[in-house]
């Protein structure tokens, strides 16, 4: 459990932690965040966490709210205040609090920074890299700038919600074309009945996972080629194999696709082998 919060300056117990209710994350989700894998202590790519959230910052621009060094001393502090040894930092930056109004604030409104840890059962997650995990396609309603990583999450929720009311774990979203973009909450890669892996480029349309790319490393070095090219729905259900990759599960198998089952309904031998090396290509923090 979450015992202790930053919030602006202050490390505050859980249940005193807030923001101002004019806060234009809270009221326009105009703030963008990062979650951040924590194993054995250690912060997990945590150099590309920040690279990515100050290009989100810019991309809505927020400014930096402090640099990125004294970020990083927020994040290791609330882990260690956290007691977590494996788990996740999530971390948000909004514009700040100002009267409720669409133009962006005057000059001057100070971005509101939160930051939580919480413990993860890895058990429990381990089991389920085992078992693997089931998908319900859903269509991709969200704004064309999937790039950002912005608080605006409603349509995932809707379609992790739809996911689990069909008893699956992640939706695949899937653009009007028939294409698959990412997942709700990970991105989205398959091995086809030929053996070649495929996952969708970076661009507007998806955001650019830092686990994805750390992965895209671990191929490189491990000299298994990639594809990166759109596949459709269809192709995802004939394939060898399929998994996600996520900061908060690293590389996890989809063994069912709309009820589905994807090569022979177990998680697939090039899959198993990616998440056993995964944390190998990682940047650790000391």
């Amino acid at each position: 459990m979450t015992r202790v919060v930053y919030v602006n300056g202050r490390y505050l117990p859980y249940r005193e932690a807030g923001v101002h209710v004019e806060d234009r994350g809270f009221q326009f989700a105009d703030a963008i965040y990062e979650v951040c894998e924590v194993n054995e202590g250690h912060l997990v790519d945590e150099t590309r966490h920040m690279e990515r959230l100050e290009r989100s910052l810019g991309e809505l621009r927020i400014p930096l709210p402090m640099s990125r060094r004294a970020l990083s001393h927020v994040m290791r502090e609330i882990v260690r205040r956290n007691r977590v040894h494996t788990g996740l930092v999530y971390l948000q930056v909004t514009r700040g609090a100002s009267p409720r109004d669409f133009p962006f604030p005057a000059a001057g409104v100070t971005p509101t920074v939160v930051c939580l840890a919480r413990r993860v059962d890895n058990a429990k997650r381990e089991a389920r890299a085992e078992s693997g995990l089931a998908v319900k396609t859903m269509p991709d309603i969200r704004w064309g700038r999937c790039d950002i990583k912005t608080v605006m999450l409603l349509p995932a929720v809707l379609a992790k919600e739809a996911a689990a009311a069909d008893g699956a774990q992640e939706a695949w979203l899937v653009d009007s074309e028939g294409f698959v973009t990412e997942g709700a909450s990970s991105n989205a890669w398959i091995v086809d009945k030929s053996g070649t892996l495929i996952t969708r480029p970076t661009g507007n349309a998806i955001l650019p996972g830092v686990t994805r790319r750390t992965l895209l490393d671990l191929l490189s070095r491990e000299k298994i080629p990639v594809v990166e090219r759109p596949f459709r729905v269809e192709e995802a259900l004939s394939a060898r194999e399929a998994f996600i990759t996520s900061a908060s599960g690293t590389v996890m198998p989809v063994v069912l696709i709309n009820k589905v089952a994807i090569g022979n309904g177990y998680p697939g031998e090039l899959t198993r082998f990616l998440r056993s090396k995964f944390h190998q290509a990682a940047e650790l923090s000391p």
